[in-house]
């Protein structure tokens, strides 16, 4: 995993702020697979992080380099198409780079994508609900380290880049279950849920469904400032969070 060439001279909160800090050395333009993809995105009514999150996003990891890769929430292959033209165009690539998605019709799409970039040998692509695959992963990790051999575990146990994309009210919980998965150095990436606005009868559960999952965002941020550098970059579209183990 590379750093940026002042990172040892910086503290680990002060590298988390360069990290977050936008590229501008890079296109701003969209990348022209990741174009065609969006403009499926919206045939289909389906929605993605901004482009701005997204183009900060890309430019972090290209600072990073990240020799292995999670990306929760897949969706078609938008964000991960910006990620696959990012390591074209630096010819760098990953040893190992998981794309979870519980639709498996979404998967198929991301497989079609990931051979237009010839990644197949290094990409994983994953469908299945989050925490069963959490649980399977373990269980595998535990039976590794007792001498047992029971083949690959369905996700990385560890990577150097993690990146969380779901429905507002499971991001606290998502990211929770994804910090230990990240290595020493490791940074973890999602979107802050939007804050509840308006009067919320009881009996709205969808509605009580989100305000909850922001008051478990604020109790997650509360309790990981104590274990991680957290830092909040507000952009066009959305605030791009990113976490990094002190």
């Amino acid at each position: 995993m590379a750093e940026d060439e002042n990172a040892n001279a910086l503290s680990k909160d002060e590298v988390l702020s360069s990290i977050l800090s936008p590229d501008q050395n890079r296109s701003r333009d969209e990348p022209a697979i990741a174009a065609n993809i969006s403009a499926q995105l919206d045939h289909m009514g389906l929605d993605t992080w901004s482009i701005s999150v997204i183009r900060r996003l890309r430019d972090a990891i290209g600072r990073i380099k990240p020799d292995t890769i999670i990306e929760i929430g897949g969706g078609i292959g938008h964000r991960s198409a910006w990620i696959f033209d990012l390591i074209e165009q630096d010819d760098w690539q990953p040893t190992r780079y998981d794309i979870v998605e519980n639709g498996a019709k979404f998967g198929v799409i991301i497989h079609r994508l990931m051979t237009r970039y010839k990644a197949e040998q290094w990409v994983k692509i994953v469908v299945g609900e989050l925490d069963s695959l959490i649980a399977e992963t373990n269980a595998w990790s535990a039976a590794s380290k007792s001498g047992i051999e029971v083949g690959d575990s369905p996700i990385q146990s560890q990577a150097d880049v993690v990146i969380v994309d779901c429905n507002a009210e499971n991001v606290a919980h998502q990211v929770e279950q994804m910090l230990p998965f990240l290595t020493k150095g490791g940074v973890l990436f999602t979107l802050e849920p939007p804050v509840p606005a308006g009067d919320i009868a009881e009996d709205d559960e969808i509605a009580m469904a989100v305000v909850n999952g922001f008051n478990s965002w604020i109790n997650l941020i509360q309790s990981t400032t104590e274990t991680h550098h957290i830092a909040f970059n507000p952009l066009f579209g959305g605030t791009l969070v990113a976490f990094l183990e002190k």
